[in-house]
């Protein structure tokens, strides 16, 4: 079984033709695929273009090489934590937590306090905890506007409400007979 990976390389970069060969027209799609060893590339068809990338078969099922560094690498170092770092560098005395200097031993806590609220923040636990609380902001996005519509409706039958009671009013008050006016005394 013939299996291909679908990479998104740049065009001029997989034909070898120069820059402006890689332009691409309107509603012209193309199909960039990488093959390995013998593998036959696929052929075009009239509304498709189809550029093959041909590697060594060793490199079929191997992590591309891009993702194959060393995540230890002092390179793949984040700069922040290169900059923290020199900021310490030649640190002495009181809250230092360094063994030179009077009180250098009392910025240790303050050190072990900061990496483990650093590891909190940075841990794949808190990366669930801010998916999770995205999902839950999801139906609290929607309160105010379900709110303003309850509150039009509750509106809207209170006038109704008040109209009908007003119309039985009106219907008892022309049902009864008008009292007549008391008798004035000369």
């Amino acid at each position: 079984m013939r299996k291909t990976l679908l990479l998104a390389l740049p065009l001029a970069a997989l034909a070898g033709l120069p820059a402006a060969a890689g332009a691409q027209a309107p509603g012209e799609r193309v199909n960039q695929l990488i093959v390995y060893g013998d593998d036959p590339c696929p052929q075009s068809r009239a509304d498709e273009i189809t550029v093959c990338a041909r590697k060594d078969e060793s490199e079929r099922y191997r992590i591309p090489k891009d993702l194959r560094d060393d995540p230890n690498n002092p390179k793949n170092e984040p700069w922040t934590d290169r900059v923290e770092a020199y900021e310490t560098v030649g640190a002495a005395g009181i809250a230092s937590c360094s063994p030179v200097g009077p009180g250098g031993a009392s910025g240790c806590m303050a050190k072990l306090i900061d990496a483990a609220y650093k590891e909190r923040r940075d841990g794949a636990s808190a990366q669930f905890g801010r998916l999770i609380e995205a999902e839950r902001e999801k139906p609290l996005s929607t309160i105010d506007a379900e709110a303003a519509a309850t509150q039009a409706r509750v509106e809207q039958l209170e006038k109704e409400y008040d109209a009908k009671v007003a119309r039985e009013r009106a219907a008892e008050e022309a049902k009864e007979p008008a009292l007549p006016p008391p008798p004035t005394r000369p």
